[in-house]
């Protein structure tokens, strides 16, 4: 692979990482996120009636 096409995978992966990296912490730094924050043992079905 010649020089530029390292460059641009670099700058591609790179880019695509710090990305994934700035969402995932835009989503846990955001003020009561706790409480919005649930599992599959939080939800109820619908169609179960307790």
């Amino acid at each position: 692979m010649t020089v530029a096409g390292w460059i641009a995978m670099i700058v591609g992966v790179g880019g695509a990482t710090a990305f994934l990296f700035w969402c995932v912490y835009r989503i846990v730094s955001h003020p009561g996120s706790a409480g919005h924050m649930h599992s599959q043992v939080d939800i109820k079905p619908k169609d179960r009636e307790d």
